[in-house]
């Protein structure tokens, strides 16, 4: 899989890309949410994996901008967060095309199973 990591925890993000390589994986890392964006705009990925509450410029705020450009349809987002989400949240941004919610801290393990059977 080609996989995207969005997240400004950097202790995450060199976990989570170290693990994923040594499983075969291609994976590119942003720590900040608008140099996600341009790489999401730039690039094709298999599944992004975007931290929902990041200074600046949030997940949130990625999700709106490509729902709002109508360019949500093109990618799998499955979004990570050590935040409570509301449910009427929830309902928000799977209305706008997010394919999941996720709890942090998770195994890696159970998140690569996870990210596997959403791309199959």
């Amino acid at each position: 899989m080609k996989l995207l990591l969005i997240d400004d925890n950097v202790d995450i993000t060199v976990m989570f890309s170290k693990y994923f390589k040594l499983r075969g994986h291609d994976v590119s890392v942003a720590n900040d949410g608008q140099n996600g964006l341009q790489m999401i705009e730039n690039g094709k990925f298999d599944v992004i994996l975007l931290d929902l509450a990041m200074p600046n410029f949030s997940g949130r705020d990625v999700v709106d901008r490509l729902y709002n450009s109508g360019k949500m349809d093109h990618h799998t987002i499955v979004t990570l967060t050590a935040s409570s989400v509301s449910d009427d949240d929830k309902v928000e941004l799977k209305k706008k095309g997010i394919h999941s919610i996720l709890r942090k801290p998770i195994d890696p393990d159970e998140l690569l199973t996870y990210l596997e059977t959403v791309k199959s």
